[in-house]
């Protein structure tokens, strides 16, 4: 596997599995807030985040490079409001948009076809990940302060048949 290549990916592991930890916060204080239906969605969405890590991780081993497992720095653990999580949440996929785009633009430098072909599927699902997020935030920002309609969004978050499109590992 091209060195660079290798480094990049690597730290797109790390991003993931920071981003799991994130969500992971994210969900234990909505679950202490009372808010279940957004803590199961953020709980979902962890594990997700950890899926891609490990389908990244796979992937490096399966070329013959060496996949790293980051330690991780503790993720904040409170938050201003829902729409502060979500915000953030948005803030985050982006981020995490630019470098997958930055680890295409690496493999196109290095014609690694195989590792760009790859990489597209990290593509298609920021663009998921970043709609999802847009259209969350636009909700809450619809129901601002009152109070019944975040308990109905909360309940919908909960009741939502939530599907993770994360085949199994191999």
């Amino acid at each position: 596997m091209n060195k660079r290549v290798e480094k990049a990916l690597n730290e797109q592991v790390e991003k993931e599995a920071s981003s799991s930890q994130f969500y992971l916060s994210m969900a234990s204080w909505a679950e202490t807030q009372g808010l279940n239906g957004t803590s199961k969605f953020l709980y979902t969405h962890s594990d997700e985040e950890r899926f891609h890590m490990l389908k990244l991780i796979k992937f490096i081993n399966e070329r013959g490079g060496v996949a790293v497992v980051p330690g991780l720095s503790v993720p904040k653990p409170t938050f201003k409001g829902i729409e502060d999580v979500f915000q953030l949440l948005l803030d985050h996929e982006l981020r995490v948009t630019e470098s997958i785009n930055n680890l295409v633009d690496i493999c196109l430098q290095e014609k690694d076809y195989s590792t760009h072909n790859f990489i597209q599927w990290y593509v298609s699902e920021q663009l998921e990940e970043e709609a999802l997020a847009r259209t969350i935030l636009d909700k809450i920002k619809l129901i601002g302060s009152d109070k019944g309609g975040l308990y109905l969004f909360d309940r919908d978050l909960e009741n939502a048949a939530i599907k993770i499109d994360t085949p199994p590992v191999n």
